[in-house]
Formats: C-alpha cells, sequence, structure tokens
C-alpha cells in the first residue's frame, strides 16, 4: 500500500535523504537549506513537495512540483512541473513512481494546468523509461550551456 502526500516540517530528514540520494552533487547542508527555505515559505521553487510512504509508513519516494511559464513541447503558459522525482531503489517497480505522477498531475490540476512536464539526463535511460511508462511523450532533448561574465 503506497500513500502519497504533501511534506510536513516533520519530514525534513526524510525529504534530506531522498533528495541527496536525486541530487548527490550538492552537499547536505545545500539540501538542508532548501528544505528550509521552503518550509518557512521563502523558496521560489519547489512549490509543492509530495512523499511516497510504504505500508509501514517509511518514506520511499518523493515529487519535487513547480509551475512553469514555459516548458519544451507543451502548449500552454502554466505548465506543472516535475522539478525532481525520485523513488528508492528497493521500492521501484511497485507503483511507487506511478502513485507520485498520479498525485503530481492531481496537483498540476488543482493549480490550473492543462499539462505536466518534466525533464531527465539525456544519459538518464531509466528516466526515460520510466517517463515514457507513465504517459510522458519526449519532445527534445536540449544541451544547456554558460558563460562566466
Amino acid at each position: 500500500m503506497i500513500t502519497v502526500r504533501p511534506a510536513k516540517p516533520r519530514d525534513a530528514a526524510a525529504w534530506l535523504q531522498l533528495r541527496h540520494a536525486l541530487w548527490p552533487e550538492d552537499s547536505a547542508a545545500e539540501h538542508r537549506e532548501g528544505i528550509d527555505r521552503f518550509f518557512a515559505g521563502a523558496a521560489r521553487e519547489p512549490l509543492a513537495v509530495l512523499l511516497a510512504e510504504d505500508g509501514a509508513g517509511c518514506p520511499v519516494g518523493l515529487v519535487e512540483l513547480s509551475i512553469r511559464a514555459y516548458a519544451d513541447g507543451c502548449s500552454s503558459d502554466r505548465v506543472a512541473y516535475v522539478e525532481g522525482w525520485f523513488v528508492v531503489p528497493q521500492a521501484r517497480g511497485h507503483g511507487v513512481g506511478r502513485a507520485l505522477i498520479a498525485a503530481a498531475e492531481e496537483w498540476g490540476r488543482s493549480q490550473g494546468c492543462r499539462e505536466l512536464a518534466s525533464d531527465a539526463e539525456p544519459d538518464n535511460a531509466v528516466s526515460a523509461a520510466a517517463h515514457r511508462a507513465l504517459g510522458f511523450s519526449e519532445v527534445g532533448l536540449v544541451r544547456c550551456f554558460r558563460k562566466e561574465l
């Protein structure tokens, strides 16, 4: 039995673990700072964080959501966006990712959005397959560049 619910301040430690597993290149301190900003109402993004729990109440996944004015392949100017989506490896293949995306879709509808968009690193075949399995269609491949000024 999987339950998906909004993150609460008491979930900060579990959210930190899941977030750090998803984005290990950022330090635990950086993740903690973002989590603290979110719960203080000072974060521009994410706008919502949903946690998935197994039948024992243990967090096994998360989805971080925002609203974007533009997303590749989308036709509207208010798009619910999956900023981060993660399921612990031992819980994969048991419907956790599907439950998180279903909850993300519902959140997007409640925000007046008609589209849900996401992205993945070009070499992340597991994420690409998970997106396709849940009805996402691939709309492009982007390389991003930056230059110090």
